[in-house]
């Protein structure tokens, strides 16, 4: 059984961050890099690229910290007494994931499923889990049983997958229903309850996501943001930043010129 303690994605640190730990934590901490990181003992230090994964198991010393002006890695504590877990044949080294924007894709979904209240959020969180597990057996070159979940979350998690890969694209009801080959009304219905949130509305949260990360990390207008996620009108792209914000983009932008504090990871 899996149960998650914290988890986020894509949290920013600066370039003097420093997280250790010697006497570990009393659950497993599964870390994926977004940016280079020095992992290893204070005495000895070794540079891994973004797109690494790591697992600590519970009671193991963790240190890790910035190795550039900033640091940014997915996250995720929690106990397991799944195989695929406590079998893993490595812990506490990094190792390159050939397929990175899939897990930091698993992470996010792992993040809004932990988050916010929703049906069947359990059975989902542990789909998730056993999917982002059986993609890090595969990095490390070991097989595991494929996770068989319903065949129809699986479609759904690929759909919601390619909506947040590309949010750009003018998805609709309709293009969406035709990738599945089911009708609007039914593809509405089962989205709805797989995700907690109906898939125009996610399309909406998805091109927001890449919004926040074109106004934080790029130099692009608030018009050359609004276009390159989709929208063909900036005042309507503002009015669903704001919605989903609190804040219009540029407040947003504002706001978020000092990096933040450390998340709860080091609690």
């Amino acid at each position: 059984m899996n149960h998650i303690r914290y988890v986020e994605y894509d949290a920013a640190h600066n370039q003097d961050f420093v997280f250790d730990l010697p006497q570990g934590h009393d659950c497993w901490l599964l870390l994926l890099t977004r940016t280079p990181a020095l992992f290893g003992t204070p005495d000895h230090l070794q540079e891994y690229p973004a797109g690494s994964a790591v697992l600590y198991s519970p009671h193991t010393p963790i240190y890790y910290r910035a190795c550039g002006s900033r640091y940014a890695n997915d996250w995720c504590r929690f106990d397991s007494d799944e195989t695929a877990v406590t079998s893993f044949p490595l812990f506490g080294t990094p190792f390159s994931l050939p397929d990175a924007e899939y897990c930091h894709s698993l992470f996010q979904l792992l993040t809004w499923k932990n988050s916010f209240p929703g049906k069947d959020n359990e059975r989902i969180i542990d789909q998730l889990l056993s999917l982002l597990f059986f993609e890090l057996h595969e990095a490390v070159g070991e097989k595991i049983p494929q996770p068989q979940p319903h065949s129809r979350f699986q479609e759904l998690l690929s759909l919601r997958k390619s909506i947040y890969n590309s949010p750009q694209l003018a998805w609709s009801v309709s293009l969406m229903a035709q990738k599945l080959h089911l009708s609007e009304g039914y593809l509405q219905t089962i989205y709805r309850n797989a995700f907690g949130i109906s898939c125009m509305d996610d399309r909406i949260r998805a091109r927001i996501r890449l919004a926040k990360d074109q106004l934080l990390y790029t130099e692009k207008t608030v018009a050359a943001a609004a276009e390159f996620c989709g929208y063909r009108n900036v005042e309507h792209f503002c009015r669903q930043f704001k919605q989903s914000t609190g804040l219009s983009p540029r407040e947003f932008r504002r706001a978020h010129e000092i990096p933040r504090g450390l998340p709860p990871e080091e609690l």
